[in-house]
């Protein structure tokens, strides 16, 4: 095995340490010290105090929303890649647009049962 056909993932490897590192040091150098304890173990958000105690609660509509966001937008994520590689197979003549209009079937018919149940509605 030669050393030039690791040399990119070494680079990739060194580059992600030295990243790391420095953001560390900057926000060590250049970040807020605080002297009070009042302000010590408030949590700190965009240089402002926060005015509301960290014990506010969500709503649960609030996480479904958001675990259905994270679903569908990963499920969409994954027609990207399937439409670049099986680009080919289309141009040979190998049938893949069946398998990917049933996936995208399966994506709306999930998407309108969850509107169709309520799901998605803050206020009810």
């Amino acid at each position: 095995m030669i050393l030039s056909d690791f040399l990119p993932v070494l680079i990739q490897i060194v580059l992600a340490i030295g990243i790391g590192v420095g953001i560390l040091a900057a926000s060590h150098l250049f970040g807020q010290r605080a002297t009070r304890s009042k302000i010590k173990d408030s949590p700190y958000e965009c240089g402002l105090a926060s005015e509301v105690g960290g014990t506010s609660r969500y709503s649960v509509k609030f996480y479904v929303t958001a675990m259905l966001f994270i679903l569908f937008d990963i499920d969409v994520v994954f027609l990207i890649p399937w439409v670049l590689t099986h680009r080919e197979l289309s141009f040979a003549g190998v049938p893949v647009l069946g398998p990917m209009l049933f996936f995208t079937f399966v994506l709306v018919v999930g998407l309108i049962y969850e509107l169709k149940s309520g799901a998605l509605e803050w206020e009810k």
